[in-house]
């Protein structure tokens, strides 16, 4: 397939859009987006020896530096004990410096990614163009966005916008793990720096399915991770005179216990929006069952119905589910210590001590112990409220008419807890659509569809600029 350049997607764009819907940015800031995504992407970002975050935060900064912001405003923090762990922290200075700022945040780190687990063409550590799609390691997670803000404060800046209060950016490492999250990390020691009413994150997101645009999803809340050792012991013994009494055995019963067993449905005000608000755009049997869950959260019926689909199941309670197995010393021995690691994904209002509860209940009869690996990170749901969600919509219903804003809980973790856990408001968006069969982060040719980061691209300018006095052009 030919491969299209930004040029030919904006006459694209333009010749399939509604006269009074430019959907794509100016040319010369779709080349500067294009430019800072593929330098980001060929630098090794991941949690590796060879990979280094501050490398790509010096980057970004000098970015910034090249068209004019001053250096004051443009800071990497470097952990002392990590060196490789930079974060980039930039401000764009507004109006009223009696108002809090907002926070725009993004991660620079990437999922490992090895050159012979991808198609024999692509390189997970080179930004290349096939047909339709950008690929490299971190194109839709999340290099797109740290790339996009970059582009889009430096056109902000171009075109002389002084916001209402300041903007400022974070761009962090150790978001996919490692030793030095990045948000945590400027929390502890440069608070004041990253300090805003409320951030915009990753995790939310447009849908699109058969090329058609569905909803473009604000996560507003986020599951809370603690994962549980199922531990298993027993004396033991030779292989050749087994007993009843097994640890292996003993174990595997009470993961099926696990398995069988469902938490309760949960609500809260993010999730009632979303099953209520996804209804009518599903349909049928499981769209009735959607608005039966929200009207009566004790409906048996209509939570079987939801929970046959993995994802609406996962939004509507407390999940655990075995990931890890160890067991036994030698092939001709009983097994004196059997343990599973058990990851439970734990509704934001749910007690982690009653779900480590409710486990142990599970694995009790079997002489099974359950502990706890850590401690869950609150991350209490953001606020739906106008200033933020009013501004969304609009912009919205300007790029794409009839494309509903749906409130979302992410089921997995973004560095959006570390903020809500301090009273920082979260809300994950993007105008980034993709495909509902084709999510390809963290996985092999990781891809994004060209249209689709630029669409985002000009999206999160107008947003940016909606939420801090600039209106919706």
């Amino acid at each position: 397939m030919k491969a299209w350049s930004p040029a030919a997607w904006l006459v694209i764009a333009l010749a399939a859009a509604p006269a009074n819907a430019q959907t794509m940015p100016p040319q010369e800031y779709m080349d500067r987006a294009r430019e800072l995504l593929a330098e980001l992407i060929e630098i090794d970002t991941t949690d590796s020896e060879r990979g280094d975050n501050t490398v790509a935060a010096h980057a970004m900064a000098d970015a910034l530096l090249e068209a004019g912001f001053p250096e004051q405003d443009v800071q990497v923090l470097v952990p002392s004990d990590a060196p490789t762990k930079g974060n980039l922290v930039a401000r764009y200075r507004g109006r009223d410096s009696s108002l809090k700022p907002i926070l725009l945040l993004a991660h620079i780190d990437v999922v490992e990614a090895l050159p012979e687990d991808w198609s024999s063409d692509l390189n997970p550590f080179e930004f290349l163009e096939r047909g339709d799609y950008y690929y490299g390691r971190g194109v839709t997670d999340n290099k797109d966005e740290a790339a996009i803000y970059i582009a889009n404060f430096i056109r902000m800046r171009r075109e002389g916008f002084v916001p209402d209060r300041d903007i400022v950016l974070a761009l962090t490492a150790d978001e996919e793990g490692g030793p030095r999250n990045g948000v945590e990390f400027l929390l502890a020691e440069h608070r004041d720096l990253i300090d805003a009413a409320y951030a915009l994150n990753e995790g939310g997101g447009g849908m699109e399915r058969d090329g058609r645009k569905i909803s473009n999803n604000v996560q507003a809340a986020e599951k809370k991770f603690l994962s549980f050792y199922f531990t298993a012991t027993n004396p033991g013994g030779h292989s050749s005179v087994p007993v009843e009494k097994n640890a292996i055995y003993d174990l595997s019963q009470a993961l099926l216990a696990v398995q069988a067993y469902d938490f309760p449905v949960m609500l809260h005000a993010v999730t009632e929006e979303f099953f209520g608000g996804s209804a009518d755009l599903v349909g049928g049997e499981m769209g009735e069952a959607m608005r039966r869950i929200v009207a009566n959260p004790a409906d048996a019926q209509a939570a079987t119905t939801l929970s046959a689909d993995p994802g609406y199941n996962s939004r509507l309670r407390t999940t655990c589910v075995a990931t890890l197995l160890e067991g036994g010393h030698a092939q001709n021995a009983l097994p004196q210590l059997a343990r599973a690691n058990v990851n439970c994904r734990i509704f934001p209002t749910h007690d982690p001590a009653e779900v480590q509860a409710r486990l142990q209940e599970l694995a009790r009869p079997f002489d099974v112990t359950v502990e706890a690996r850590g401690s869950a990170t609150p991350s209490p749901p953001s606020p739906l409220t106008s200033e933020v969600l009013g501004p969304i919509e609009r912009v919205t219903e300007q790029m794409w008419p009839g494309v509903k804003v749906l409130p979302v809980m992410s089921t997995g973790a973004t560095d959006g807890l570390y903020l809500r856990r301090e009273g920082i408001p979260v809300y994950g968006v993007s105008g980034l659509f993709r495909p509902m069969d084709d999510n390809r982060a963290h996985g092999q040719d990781e891809r994004i569809l060209i249209e689709h980061f630029y669409e985002g691209q000009e999206f999160l300018y107008r947003l940016v600029k909606a939420l801090t006095g600039g209106g919706i052009a």
